[in-house]
């Protein structure tokens, strides 16, 4: 079974990945966007993952959301939310939130996979880890699988392709212990959102990711520089 696997290089979307290979043995082809995102060093941790899970191919889609920013992460003067707790991320959709991007993403892996006469789309979505993100949700998704039916020749044809969104409404503390059961190389993800070469240890991504392994009695593997 072909799959397209959208591959940012952070902690969900490398559990996909080992997911849709290991226990759901896929012929696995990742997809990868340099969006000239604040936080592009995921892209070499994409890299990493890619060529550790030795997939089929690996590639990386360039295009710039800065154009028109609307988001911290396309807008360096946006301020990155620092130092929130769980109960304050969960309040509000962030500033982190990029307009419409995991449409982009879907319509690209979309392409892809009819253009390979794939099966699957998988996207390492989450409803759960207090981000509140409108294109994170089951409704979204849903809604998604039925533009996969209509705009495309497999779906018409009646083989439409499948959204696969496997971590949606998980924990994160059960992401980990998944990645875990399928030996998801945490040292090589990425999850930061503030751009330098270490881990800042103090925007959303960070402390989610921090405290669902302190939850679990683990240790993170990556340096933090707070």
């Amino acid at each position: 079974m072909k799959a397209v696997i959208l591959l940012s290089g952070g902690l969900d979307s490398s559990t996909i990945l080992y997911k849709a290979k290991i226990e759901d043995g896929c012929e696995c082809h990742a997809i990868s966007f340099d969006y000239q995102q604040r936080h592009r060093r995921e892209l070499h941790s994409a890299v990493l993952i890619a060529q550790k899970a030795g997939i089929v191919k690996h590639q990386v889609v360039n295009f710039d959301l800065r154009q028109w920013g609307g988001s911290a992460l396309t807008d360096d003067t946006i301020d990155l939310p620092q130092k929130r707790t769980l109960d304050e991320m969960a309040q509000n959709i962030p500033v982190t939130y990029v307009p419409a991007r995991n449409t982009i993403f879907l319509s690209f892996a979309l392409s892809y996979a009819e253009a390979i006469s794939g099966e699957r789309v998988y996207i390492g979505v989450n409803a759960l880890d207090y981000s509140g993100y409108p294109d994170c949700r089951p409704d979204y998704i849903q809604a998604m699988q039925e533009v996969f039916r209509l705009g495309t020749k497999q779906g018409r044809e009646g083989q439409p392709i499948d959204i696969v969104p496997p971590l949606i409404n998980l924990k994160k503390t059960e992401i980990i212990q998944l990645g875990n059961q399928l030996g998801v190389p945490w040292e090589l993800t990425w999850s930061c959102y503030a751009g330098g070469d270490v881990a800042c240890g103090v925007c959303d991504s960070c402390r989610l990711r921090l405290a669902a392994f302190a939850e679990l009695g683990l240790v993170d593997p990556l340096t933090y520089a707070s």
